[in-house]
């Protein structure tokens, strides 16, 4: 049979470190696709079927949330990151 590797403590929180990492990083893209298409849209430039974050005053809360959200999930990264380090 073949021998089973036991996981530490260590292994499990670098690794879910990883994956909260890269889910953190996956909202911040999604965040930032609505942005820049609401905004393209919002110039008269549209991409099939997407809608508009209204006019350029609906586009710029768009802006402040995606960047208010960009800087919190970043700390959020930078926190787990360093949970998952410790030994």
């Amino acid at each position: 049979m073949a021998e089973q590797k036991e996981l530490s403590a260590a292994e499990v929180r670098k690794t879910m470190a990883t994956a909260l990492g890269a889910a953190f990083g996956f909202v911040i893209a999604l965040m930032w696709n609505s942005v820049v298409v609401g905004g393209l849209a919002t110039g008269g430039i549209t991409l099939g079927s997407t809608a508009a974050l209204g006019n350029w005053g609906g586009w710029a809360v768009g802006v402040v949330t995606a960047l208010i959200l960009t800087v919190f999930m970043i700390i959020l990264i930078i926190v787990i990151g360093r949970w998952g380090a410790k030994e």
